[in-house]
């Protein structure tokens, strides 16, 4: 057997294996390994399904090779693959063997690639589950499910060749117009940090050299959920302890968890863009944070410094300015691959510098183990992709992120028997309409409609039970679908409206009859798309004819509950006042008809909260809840409190909170007290309950929010059950960023206040003393 010497050598450290790699390579093969082309260019694929190369790929090699391929297995009208032309999981795992190999084997070093893909809610490839969207996964308040739906995503990637995913987001929602709403978590930096947490552990695992394992990369670094306006990659203005204390602490916590990259945000702030921000990228994720794995950039945001920031005059000197900063490797790579090699030889980078980004890129392949491991097996692909074990935690994260926002004469549970529904709505069986942004060509057999939920729970496919229209599409002004929606409501007993949004890009589906319901393809196929990124709105209304169809289905005085299904809150006050019964589902994912059908006939109790507030019009924003004392008292026109909280949702039944209690009552800076609550169920069903712990900082030397949650758990109890729940009060709950940028806790009266939300709570109070210093 051959020995294998230097880099090649598993045995050796992997400090000394990228040492010994570095010094073999050109400085044309470096620059590769910076580079990140769309990888679904780089493949063809031939009628009897076998995959080879692109000479377009070929090409790139032919340049110094290519370090990393964005989206390899991404399918969606980007892409333009389809469910015709794309990649079934056996056959994703093939082709990035085959790209895999090319690339080793037509390369003087060997070294391997680095697939990236997209899993915000699910991998987004062929046959891949589809998840539910962040802002479900948010409202679940469960961060060990999610943990569970990261690993499952995880393996799902990994087995097709995929090792890193440009998830999770991190961004807080200040304003909801954002169309990125839906890929976000909350508007609370600290319950964003908890998630954060749990998805590096469920990406990232024990170890990376794992088939079940992929690197979490963090994004948008940072502030990309507060820009002006609620526009997509507007400038942010925000003052630096600010930025610390809110928007940069999910980041921090996911660092300290042991994140492997991150990428850089569009965005600029206060006058410095986030891709060329040295402090950003070195002076605090590095030095101070102590990152030490890769930063990448969004795709095309180098571009942006010569032409949007115009902070550099030619791409020498935008790829100079990223590098420097900490820029290790360019999604796209078309700036790097074009001007890195001038930018050396002008003077704007020394070789050093470039050395240091190729170490970082280098580092996590060796510990990915790629160059032991470069290939996949296709028929574990085949087993795991789209499993059942994968599907039923779908249902699972749906079934706890739907939150019931009102439920007026207990409307809700509805029964099973002895009852006619009509389900209406543009959103009552659209299948792209609930999966989001970010989301691959879906089989319509893989999905489970609303209606496709109810029909099965009452009795199946051709229930007679089971009354459907369309009514209206999601935009535009057509009525022609009033008569037979209303025809429909008339003969039922109760109604279920499936109204909202849509994130849903055009798959080439074409529309529907509102008449009939059919499916139609047209030459100009209608897009209702309303939310996802670059979709921001100016308003929170339902668009199109929605509301004027549920008032006249309303007009039938029959029991009408509503079911959103959207990606950002929807304000729309004559629903709230007129509607008795109101579910907030957001995008449920591939099983949302199942988990919807489950919470609205009582299988599930429902136990989602709300994790952005919804105000009761746009003129409010911004409405989130951790506001300042100084915030104001309210507008001519309305106060300035939400038509629903943050932490609000409703249950089957009713819980009763007593004792609330904090010991000691008194401790220093360091130490740690004791909040405890009991918590009895006086319903009669079993439920979950999510308790929330926020702290209110009575005197402070900065300003800061009235309340700020710092603690929540999510228990299960059956009727009558009490439980006795205790929270920690720690030095990281109580600290504040000081005008130094520095996290201390200062001496004084805190509020411990422990509820259901952030309005309904119970309080006590303690103390933090100075601790004297003896001289």
């Amino acid at each position: 057997m051959q020995t294998q010497t230097g880099y090649k050598d598993a045995s050796l450290p992997i400090q000394e294996r990228v040492r010994d790699l570095l010094e073999r390579m050109t400085t044309a093969e470096k620059i590769g390994q910076l580079i990140q082309p769309m990888g679904w260019k780089t493949y063809k694929k031939a009628a009897d399904g076998t995959v080879q190369v692109t000479e377009e790929f070929e090409a790139d090699m032919a340049q110094g090779g290519v370090g990393s391929l964005y989206g390899v297995l991404r399918a969606d009208p980007w892409t333009e693959v389809t469910l015709d032309t794309g990649l079934t999981p056996r056959q994703g795992a093939v082709a990035t063997n085959v790209i895999q190999q090319y690339a080793i084997e037509h390369s003087r070093l060997g070294i391997p690639i680095l697939f990236g893909e997209e899993c915000s809610h699910g991998h987004m490839a062929i046959g891949a589950t589809v998840f539910p969207v962040p802002l479900t996964v948010g409202s679940t308040w469960n961060t060990d499910l999610y943990r569970r739906m990261c690993e499952a995503i995880a393996v799902e990637t990994r087995s097709q060749g995929g090792a890193a995913t440009y998830s999770p987001v991190l961004d807080v929602v200040r304003d909801p117009r954002w169309g990125r709403t839906e890929e976000c978590f909350a508007e609370d930096a600290y319950l964003i940090g908890q998630f954060a947490v749990e998805a590096i552990y469920g990406l990232q695992g024990e170890r990376l050299n794992s088939d079940r394992t992929v690197i979490a990369t963090l994004k948008h670094f940072a502030a990309y959920g507060s820009s002006e306006g609620g526009r997509n990659a507007a400038p942010v203005h925000m003052g630096m302890r600010e930025l610390h204390e809110i928007d940069l602490l999910p980041f921090k916590q996911a660092v300290e968890a042991g994140a492997c990259s991150v990428m850089t945000a569009y965005n600029e702030i206060d006058g410095v863009p986030c891709t060329s921000s040295t402090y950003l990228l070195h002076d605090l994720l590095r030095k101070e944070w102590g990152f030490d794995g890769f930063v990448i950039t969004d795709f095309g945001a180098i571009q942006m410094l010569v032409n949007g920031h115009n902070t550099a005059e030619n791409g020498e000197q935008a790829v100079a300015q990223s590098l420097l900063a900490g820029v290790d490797m360019e999604m796209s790579g078309f700036m790097y691959r074009k001007h890195l090699a001038q930018a050396l030889e002008q003077g704007l980078l020394e070789e050093a510098e470039l050395n240091l980004a190729v170490r970082r890129v280098l580092e996590m392949k060796f510990r990915l183990g790629l160059f032991e491991q470069p290939y996949v097996d296709p028929d574990f692909a085949e087993k795991v992709i789209g499993c059942e074990e994968h599907v039923r935690l779908a249902r699972e994260v749906a079934q706890e992120g739907i939150v019931l926002l009102k439920n007026e004469g207990h409307v809700l549970p509805l029964a099973t028997q002895g009852i006619k529904l009509a389900v209406i709505g543009p959103n009552a069986n659209h299948i792209y309409n609930q999966l989001g942004d970010y989301t691959s060509p879906q089989p319509r057999e893989q999905i489970v409609t609303v209606l496709d939920g109810i029909t099965r729970k009452l009795g199946g496919t051709d229930s007679a039970q089971v009354l459907y229209a369309p009514g209206c599409r999601i935009k535009g002004d057509s009525r022609e679908g009033f008569a037979q929606a209303l025809a429909c409501a008339e003969q039922a007993d109760v109604i279920v409206m499936v109204m909202g949004g849509s994130s849903a890009r055009d798959f080439g589906e074409g529309t529907i009859d509102l008449r009939t319901g059919a499916s139609v393809v047209t030459d100009d196929p209608w897009n209702d798309m309303e939310c996802g990124e670059g979709i921001d709105r100016s308003s929170l209304n339902l668009m199109g004819v929605q509301l004027e169809l549920v008032q006249e289905i309303h007009k039938l005085g029959k029991p009408v509950v509503v079911v959103y299904i959207n990606g950002r809150p929807i304000a729309e006050p004559w629903i709230d006042e007129h509607i008795p019964a109101i579910l907030e589902a957001w995008y449920p994912g591939q099983e949302g008809g199942n988990a919807i059908a489950d919470v609205l006939f009582g299988d599930v109790n429902p136990s989602g909260r709300l994790t952005v507030s919804i105000p009761k019009h746009e003129g409010q924003l911004p409405v989130y809840y951790h506001a300042k004392r100084t915030r104001g008292k309210r507008y001519l026109e309305m106060d300035l409190t939400p038509q629903y909280a943050f932490g609000h949702g409703l249950s089957y039944t009713d819980f009763k909170y007593d004792n609330v209690r904090v010991t000691p009552e008194v401790i220093g800076p360091n130490e740690e007290a004791q909040v405890q609550v009991e918590v009895t169920n006086v319903g009669a069903v079993a439920g979950k309950e999510v308790l929330q712990l926020y702290i209110s900082d009575v005197t402070a030397s900065v300003t800061r929010a009235e309340i700020a949650l710092k603690g929540f758990s999510k228990i299960h109890l059956e009727p009558g059950e009490t439980r006795t729940v205790t929270f920690p009060v720690q030095k990281e709950h109580l600290a504040l960023i000081d005008s130094h940028l520095q996290s201390v806790v200062e001496p004084g009266e805190f509020k411990l206040m422990v509820g259901r939300s952030s309005v309904d709570w119970t309080a006590c109070s303690l103390h933090v003393q100075q601790v004297e210093v003896k001289v």
